[in-house]
């Protein structure tokens, strides 16, 4: 179910502007509007979860990286590298609380995580 209140869920309804880059049943990629790389896409659920520690659902997390896979392709990162990551809290650096895998790639990244 989508939160009235929540931006990415007012990305999926149309009510936000966003660069889509894939959409398929259940989720919605679109470009961020911070990038920290070349490539930086980020992919949600269409049905709003607040984060990972909300689901235990192993189908719809295989999907997900399933489709992070696919904007990598989509991204033409597919064969350089790329980088696939779920921030979980705000400690952890989650400012939006909607489930979201970030698609990083399309330059020499730090192989240190910060």
């Amino acid at each position: 179910m989508a939160s009235a209140e929540c931006i990415f869920c007012k990305i999926v309804r149309g009510e936000l502007e966003s660069t889509k880059v894939y959409e398929d049943e259940d989720f919605f990629a679109f470009e961020d509007i911070n990038p920290q790389a070349r490539v930086h896409t980020l992919v949600i659920p269409k049905a709003h979860i607040t984060g990972i520690e909300e689901t235990d659902d192993p189908a719809l997390l295989g999907k997900l990286l399933l489709a992070g896979k696919k904007v990598a392709q989509l991204k033409g990162v597919d064969r350089s590298g790329y980088r696939l990551v779920i921030n979980s809290g705000k400690d952890a650096g989650q400012t939006v609380f909607h489930l979201h895998l970030h698609v990083i790639g399309g330059e020499l990244l730090n192989p240190r995580m910060a």
